[in-house]
């Protein structure tokens, strides 16, 4: 199964397309505002409002065989712990030989940026190599997890 943090998730349609010709159930996990998709292997989980409720969800459900779309890194080190294949949108493979330091650098980015409020940084766009990315690292998660 794929689950997605869909929120702000800019490949769902690239997910629902590969996992329409693997075969593959999806569960795409939102606070809302989502449409629904008419694919039946698609399922939209629609969560309340509130911090993490997403994150908490796909946490509580996921396990060795599943793979998880999401740029929220600590979701993502419970899904590895859990035994998940972990993508960020770019098609990053997050995985235990390199969460540590990624925590490492998201919670060192939130002391920086809690100590001076000036420090917002404007994030990469997302382009064309990303999408491609993405697209090549869930085909190999998705073969990868077939064969286990």
């Amino acid at each position: 199964m794929i689950f997605v943090d869909a929120d702000a998730c800019p490949v769902k349609a690239e997910v629902e397309r590969v996992a329409t010709r693997h075969r593959v159930e999806v569960r795409m996990v939102a606070n809302g505002g989502l449409r629904p998709s008419n694919n039946p292997l698609v399922q939209m989980v629609y969560v309340p409002d509130g911090p993490d409720e997403a994150d908490k969800w796909i946490a509580e459900r996921v396990g060795k065989g599943d793979v998880v779309v999401t740029g929220d890194i600590p979701l993502a080190a419970k899904c590895v712990e859990a035994g998940a294949q972990v993508l960020r949108h770019n098609g990053e493979v997050i995985a235990a030989h390199n969460i540590g330091p990624m925590l490492a650098s998201r919670d060192l980015m939130a002391d920086l940026r809690a100590a001076d409020p000036f420090m917002q940084g404007k994030g990469r766009t997302f382009s064309k190599a990303d999408r491609s990315r993405f697209l090549t690292a869930l085909e190999a998660a998705l073969q990868k997890a077939a064969r286990a």
